[in-house]
């Protein structure tokens, strides 16, 4: 079984690389003509073809180009009505022959919609009545039988990709873009949520220099973050961590005789309240530490304590 499924690998792996290398300049005239499109992408195949439009309908949406997904069969009857003049319709089928996709076309033209194709046959019917079409041949589909669409339907996902991902270059569609077309989970808490939203406020473990040792760990315990701080709200004077106290522990025996700014860490990072969630732990990966500070740093403030695994 395993071997079976390294052959599948390899088979579409070849004909991504045999379709690629067939990548002209008709894909950079498919990119503009989406570009200059005053209305949607609306995205329509049948069968496998018509489930790798869905996705493609769906990736155009989440990134920037308005689209959605028109079955050929429904169109035909009724749903042609949802396609205005300024669209663009990208049709798939691999052998560009495919009976419900050609039986829109007429209605396209007349409509003066600017119609991209996507199929594996340059002298088929579809690509012939086209405005632009995109030649994605197979060198042989995984299938033993080469009958159900697989190599096929693997590189018109990734050539749908691939148009998508130029138009976000093209457009300088940035992250916190793709956010706000993703406003739940994890990517739009991290790009549109600041660090105020989620930060810890009360109870924060402030504790004075001149306090003892033993005190040091209680306040520690107490404040269940890991860390103290050393100072107050408005002059914050350095943290104590967990890991600065095992290194302290190591270098002096008698620590209980030694004062708190002798294993406190005196530049602590302290990051504006405003800034986003991902910046934020960007940062924190970077200089390898789970807790941050908020306030102002020019101040050496404290309003907040924001843990980058407190979700």
């Amino acid at each position: 079984m395993t071997e079976i499924a390294k052959k599948v690998f390899e088979t579409e792996i070849e004909s991504l690389q045999h379709a690629a290398a067939r990548i002209d300049d008709t894909f950079t005239d498919v990119v503009n003509a989406l570009l200059e499109a005053k209305g949607k992408v609306i995205v329509a195949g049948m069968g496998k073809s018509g489930l790798i439009g869905k996705k493609i309908a769906a990736t155009f949406a989440s990134t920037g180009t308005p689209s959605f997904f028109l079955h050929p069969g429904e169109a035909f009857h009724g749903d042609l009505g949802m396609i205005e003049r300024q669209d663009v319709i990208l049709l798939l089928s691999y052998s560009g022959e495919t009976d419900e996709v050609l039986r829109i076309i007429p209605f396209l033209k007349w409509n003066g919609n600017t119609i991209i194709s996507i199929t594996g046959n340059a002298d088929s019917t579809l690509a012939k009545n086209s405005n632009y079409h995109i030649l994605t041949p197979v060198i042989k589909e995984a299938c033993p039988h080469e009958l159900a669409p697989t190599s096929s339907t693997t590189v018109a996902l990734v050539m749908g990709d691939a148009l998508a991902i130029a138009l976000m270059e093209a457009r300088q569609f940035k992250a916190a873009d793709f956010a706000r077309f993703h406003p739940g989970g994890n990517l739009g808490r991290k790009l549109l949520i600041k660090v105020k939203d989620l930060m810890r406020r009360d109870q924060l473990p402030f504790i004075d220099e001149q306090a003892s040792f033993m005190s040091l760990l209680l306040k520690m315990s107490e404040g269940r973050l890991g860390m103290t701080i050393v100072g107050t709200p408005n002059k914050v004077n350095g943290v104590i961590t967990d890991g600065d106290l095992r290194r302290a522990l190591l270098k002096y025996p008698d620590i209980a005789n030694h004062k708190l700014t002798d294993m406190m860490t005196v530049t602590p990072v302290i990051i504006d309240e405003d800034t986003l969630i991902d910046e934020a732990e960007q940062l924190m990966v970077q200089k390898k530490i789970t807790t941050i500070l908020v306030g102002s740093s020019l101040q050496r403030s404290v309003t907040g304590v924001y843990q980058i695994y407190n979700q």
